[in-house]
């Protein structure tokens, strides 16, 4: 982000540290270990425990950025399925023969949005040069770093399509993952916030202000895959049940479109 960084950028670090919730490092080997993208938490964990009397052993999850846990696998952290919530840090797994190509699948679908405290009065048409500079005002616009992590790079990429990027840019607060953006809104720090629908759904402190357009970034994608390194003989039927009708079930509950198409 040019020029300086307010409060609500270093709040934002700050929060971003605090989600992910487990350090990838300190995972034990012999247990079954999920990396999961941060806007799949409260869905996962639902679906975990429905799960785990089929898989035969409770799975210990990690969820930060998917840019973090990526590189977190690339260092040889030990994790037995990656969760992302774009293609791209799944590419790039396995352009490096860190995943097994033959387990991937691309299981979700969602999308972003707008959003703002509960009790605020903002409201926006999301369309092509829609005022969202004047939404903002003297405050900050909460998203994920839009370089790495996932729902930033939708973000971005939205606004960019509909000529808005330009004038919002300099006022946009930087956070670590899409939980610590969704924070930064339910908190009252920044007025306004792109999140995923699924971020959204699970805060009653913040409401959807609009939806962007599913044109105007790419198609939103939460591949999982077994990583090359998994070591735990429960993973397959972990992600067997991943695909099963009892967690598509959990998953449409908590917002998102299962998709279930294998990977090229």
């Amino acid at each position: 982000m040019p020029g300086r960084r307010g409060t609500g950028f270093w709040l934002a670090a700050a929060i971003g540290s605090a989600v992910m919730l487990t350090a990838p490092g300190a995972m034990a080997a012999d247990k079954l270990t999920v990396f999961a993208a941060a806007s799949l938490k409260n869905a996962l964990d639902a679906v975990s425990a429905a799960c785990e009397a089929d898989v035969g052993e409770k799975a210990t999850i990690s969820y930060a950025a998917s840019s973090a846990l990526a590189r977190q696998i690339e260092q040889g952290a030990p994790a037995d399925v990656f969760m992302s919530a774009d293609l791209d840090w799944m590419k790039y797994l396995s352009e490096r023969g860190l995943i097994r190509k033959d387990t991937e699948t691309h299981l979700l679908g969602n999308s972003i949005v707008l959003i703002a405290p509960a009790d605020s009065t903002a409201s926006a048409e999301i369309a092509p040069n829609f005022d969202l500079a004047g939404l903002v005002g003297n405050g900050r616009l909460a998203m994920a770093n839009v370089d790495a992590v996932p729902a930033g790079k939708y973000g971005k990429a939205a606004l960019e399509k509909l000529g808005v990027w330009g004038s919002v840019e300099g006022k946009v607060a930087q956070a670590e993952n899409v939980r610590a953006a969704l924070a930064l809104v339910s908190t009252g720090e920044a007025p306004l916030g792109i999140v995923y629908k699924t971020d959204a759904a699970a805060d009653p402190k913040v409401k959807v202000v609009g939806t962007f357009p599913a044109g105007s970034h790419p198609a939103i994608i939460y591949p999982v895959a077994q990583t090359a390194e998994s070591s735990d003989g429960d993973t397959p039927e972990f992600l067997k049940c991943l695909a099963s009708d009892k967690a598509r079930e959990l998953f449409e509950k908590h917002g998102f479109t299962v998709l279930v198409v294998n990977g090229e």
